[in-house]
């Protein structure tokens, strides 16, 4: 059953999509039938796609398969889909523990996969990158190449002029990232922390659809946005939030008379944060 439209646009601002072990675009249709109209698709993590990166070019496949789905959603949805392209920072701990890569070397390769992930962006095929730091504790050495790699990828934002997506430690203070961002030319406002809180000293937050976190974020009136983390992993069915979430807390904050709220994460914040007009492309499909 189709939910009464919530007559605006509603933005999940990080979630995957895996057409081929997941539920694809069955998730999508959920999200639509709750109100949903704009997704932006994150790649999942190369080695949950089965890409045992060698070189940067390795990168290509796991990139143009959300590519693919990203198109395949945009078919489905009243609005559309953006792919954000990037590489997990938990790939580090991956090739430096089980692969047997020096951190350094480690860090090369990432930054040269954010390197092929720019490639997308400049040519208009991607809206934003994604990148971060390990959210558990490493070595020195590892969390001294993660920094590494994250300050490249916004020196990367600042080039293209794109924001950058992080996915890094649970924190309510970011502030030396965002001035990482700033020293580069990148402004600070458009680099988003995905699974946040709804306090953030630094970048912007892409708050984590818990009701009290978004309650507490419509109170502040700060710039924020909303997202699931949906994994579409068919080995962790309860993981995160489902792709229906986000619409049902837009249709929770407006009936407790949050409308400006659900305007600033939907309409505005995007628009500072990404470039994109969630109105008019609402309106006609482009």
């Amino acid at each position: 059953m189709t939910e009464p439209d919530l007559d605006t646009p509603v933005l999940d601002d990080h979630l995957h999509l895996d057409p081929d072990a997941g539920r694809g675009l069955s998730a999508v249709r959920d999200f639509r039938r709750l109100g949903g109209t704009h997704l932006l698709v994150v790649n999942k993590p190369s080695w949950h796609l089965g890409v045992e990166v060698e070189t940067c070019a390795d990168f290509r496949a796991v990139f143009e398969r959300t590519l693919d789905v990203v198109a395949d959603a945009s078919d489905l949805l009243p609005g559309r889909a953006w792919p954000v392209l990037g590489v997990h920072p938990g790939l580090i701990s991956r090739l430096v523990d089980d692969r047997g890569f020096s951190p350094d070397a480690a860090r090369d390769l990432m930054q040269a996969g954010l390197d092929v992930a720019a490639e997308y962006v400049r040519d208009g095929r991607a809206l934003a990158l994604k990148s971060g730091r390990p959210h558990y504790d490493t070595t020195d050495a590892v969390w001294a190449a993660s920094n590494a790699v994250l300050r490249h990828a916004l020196g990367l934002g600042a080039d293209l002029d794109c924001a950058v997506q992080l996915h890094t430690e649970a924190s309510e203070d970011l502030a030396d990232v965002a001035s990482w961002a700033e020293e580069r030319g990148l402004p600070a406002h458009r680099v988003v922390k995905h699974y946040a809180g709804p306090t953030l000293a630094g970048p912007t937050p892409s708050v984590m659809c818990r009701k009290e976190w978004l309650r507490e974020a419509a109170e502040r009136g700060d710039p924020f946005l909303m997202e699931t983390d949906f994994v579409d992993d068919p080995d962790r069915p309860g993981a995160v939030m489902g792709p229906k979430t986000v619409p049902r807390r837009v249709r929770m904050l407006r009936e407790e008379g949050y409308d400006d709220a659900v305007r600033l994460a939907h309409v505005e914040t995007p628009a500072q944060v990404y470039g994109i007009d969630t109105e008019a492309t609402l309106t006609d499909g482009t």
